[in-house]
């Protein structure tokens, strides 16, 4: 009976083996993996420029690179690094994640994740497009005007940039709605909104940051490009423009993204912290309050980066307050994770050694933050080194952290392979080493007074020996993520079985098998706590069979706030329309670079054609 009834659930979730399914599928753990490798390939593309810059920067009077070509690899390092990969490579976890942890089988909208992950990728690719003709961006990764107008930047890299920043907003507000969506409609019955794991929490939060600061950088990305080819004036002083309108709608935007690619972080891990700590986590209800006033205070911070720009008293001291305001929150989220650890029993594998790592990273990160929300402090070192330091401790420090935690912890669930422990220590402190000789480092290196941005500096300044013991630890940090390359790559083939829940885990992604099958759990879960691999509620017990939902791609609709089911959702099969789709958009996007209209129009054209055609109502009952 069971093996019958897997059989026909796998016959309606399994995506087809063939070069239409590859291209078509919609299950959410294939386009969250994908999502995730084409991240952390990003990830070493910005790394392997890193390293450029810092073979540039090892000695006085560098002439490795040009000063053009210098801007040109800083910008895309930035540029690759916050945009494209530090936000979806969370997003990648959370659309593997969410379901499983749900207990649907699917996220709220299927055909929206396949599209938002082609847009991604085709982002990406305008991006780097560039580089390849030989016109990559060179105004930083936050291209303030006039700088990048036409007259200043007449090459197309900053139009590949506008255009492929204007893709990558329509991918990353997609797939918001779409975790907003599946997390407030399809969590297991008895998940009440008390009940959710704080991964929920945390990428809920960001979600709606998301909807509300991404519009405000493609209105940016609008204005500037309408300035560069069309003849706007928007940023033209001469003209009655603002060159300074375009850091507050940037930063706007760019102070909430710092919390876009950090609270998931967090949520990831609240999750794994207690799991090893062999105890639920203190606080539950002050962290998960903590991460929303996190998010909702961040739109009150963007104009600290504006400190230097002559504001006004009043204005400096109501974003200095502010500043000094969200510290708060982490530091009772902080609190909680180093007493759920005093109050439980560490075991310290690889993922916890990253855990903790996070933690102290985290530390001095805030710490720099509270330091440059002192208004007279910031204007000492304001684009100095010292903010390089302290933006690497925040993004890398509690965003790369948690991911390579990550990567050990669920990284067996998706492969049904663990990866060694004893490679991922070394990998870990090769990483720590080489992460604090180069950021530390550049904390003096700052205060000591060198510039951030420039391309060399000449003798007798005293950063000689500083910059080369940065260049030295970014090496070996680059050393150190090539370990766990080295170690995920070996655990696919020789790695031991990771089974059902080698962590003894409290969440519901460890109740299925590794790596889960197409249609996730056969019954679809009961949740009764917080906890639910840790009480003795059997989560799929089902004696009537009325969970199994196997008469079509089906799965729970619940209430928002105490999951009750109130429906049945029926799920799209695989389909090629979210690719055409994306690719009309791309198209769009792409021409918009060089103002070919003709071809700018028939992208849009493709994509409402397909669009017409994907939400063409169907009959009842028919998988579509």
């Amino acid at each position: 009976m069971s093996t019958a009834v897997e059989q026909r659930l796998t016959s309606l979730w399994e995506t087809p083996k063939t070069l239409r399914g590859f291209l078509g599928t919609v299950d959410h753990k294939e386009l969250g993996r994908r999502y995730i490798v084409t991240a952390f390939i990003l990830l070493i593309i910005g790394g392997l420029e890193a390293l450029v810059i810092r073979l540039q920067l090892a000695g006085p009077n560098g002439t490795l690179l040009t000063p053009e070509e210098y801007n040109q690899i800083f910008t895309m390092h930035g540029t690759t690094m916050i945009y494209w990969y530090a936000g979806p490579i969370l997003s990648g976890f959370a659309i593997f994640l969410i379901p499983l942890m749900s207990g649907a089988r699917d996220l709220a909208f299927p055909r929206l994740n396949a599209f938002t992950y082609w847009t991604f990728l085709f982002s990406a690719v305008i991006l780097y497009v560039g580089p390849i003709l030989g016109e990559a961006p060179h105004a930083g990764w936050f291209a303030y005007a006039p700088y990048t107008n036409a007259q200043y930047s007449p090459a197309h890299g900053m139009d590949f940039f506008n255009c492929a920043l204007l893709l990558l907003t329509v991918s990353t507000i997609g797939a918001a709605i779409n975790f907003i969506v599946s997390i407030l409609r399809h969590r297991a019955p008895g998940m009440t909104i008390g009940r959710m794991p704080l991964f929920f929490y945390s990428t809920l939060t960001a979600s709606f940051v998301v909807l509300f600061s991404l519009p405000s950088l493609t209105a940016a990305n609008l204005m500037i490009e309408l300035d560069r080819r069309w003849g706007f004036r928007f940023f033209d002083v001469a003209h009655g423009g603002k060159a300074l309108l375009w850091q507050q709608v940037f930063w706007f935007f760019g102070h909430p993204w710092v919390y876009i690619i950090f609270l998931p972080a967090t949520g990831m891990v609240s999750m794994m912290l207690p799991v090893f700590s062999r105890r639920p986590i203190v606080g539950y209800t002050w962290v998960a309050a903590a991460t929303v006033l996190t998010g909702l205070t961040g739109f009150g911070v963007w104009a600290h980066h504006m400190f230097a720009t002559g504001m006004g008293q009043m204005s400096m001291s109501f974003f200095g307050a502010a500043s000094m305001t969200i510290s708060i929150f982490t530091i009772i989220q902080v609190f909680a994770w180093v007493a759920t650890m005093w109050r439980g029993r560490p075991v310290m594998t690889t993922a916890m050694y990253f855990v903790v790592a996070f933690l102290a990273l985290l530390i001095i990160g805030g710490l720099d933050g509270v330091v440059t929300a002192v208004i007279p402090v910031d204007w000492q070192l304001n684009d100095t080194y010292w903010v390089v330091s302290h933006i690497h401790y925040v993004v890398m420090g509690a965003n790369t952290f948690p991911v390579f935690a990550a990567i050990y912890y669920w990284g067996p669930k998706m492969t049904g392979r663990l990866m060694n422990e004893k490679l991922g220590k070394w990998s870990f402190w090769v990483i720590i080493l080489g992460f604090n000789l180069a950021f530390m480092t550049m904390h003096a290196v700052g205060i000591e007074g060198m510039p951030r941005r420039i391309y060399t500096y000449p003798e007798g300044m005293g950063w000689s020996g500083m910059n080369l013991a940065i260049t030295i630890g970014a090496f070996i940090l680059a050393a150190g993520i090539l370990l766990t390359i080295i170690n995920f790559f070996w655990s696919l083939k020789h790695g031991a079985p990771a089974g059902k829940n080698p962590w003894n885990a409290d969440s519901l992604e460890w109740s299925t098998d590794s790596p889960p099958p197409p249609y996730g759990s056969v019954h679809l879960p009961t949740v009764t706590s917080r906890h639910p691999l840790w009480d003795e509620h059997d989560e799929e017990e089902d004696p009537d069979g009325s969970r199994i939902l196997d008469q079509g791609r089906l799965t729970f609709s619940t209430t928002w706030l105490d999951a009750v089911p109130f429906a049945v959702a029926r799920m799209p099969d695989t389909t090629i329309k979210p690719l055409f789709a994306a690719l009309g958009v791309a198209l769009a996007f792409g021409a918009l670079a060089y103002q070919l209209l003709w071809v700018l129009l028939g992208g849009a054209v493709v994509t409402i054609v397909v669009t017409a055609i994907w939400l063409w109502p169907t009959w009842q009952g028919k998988d579509v």
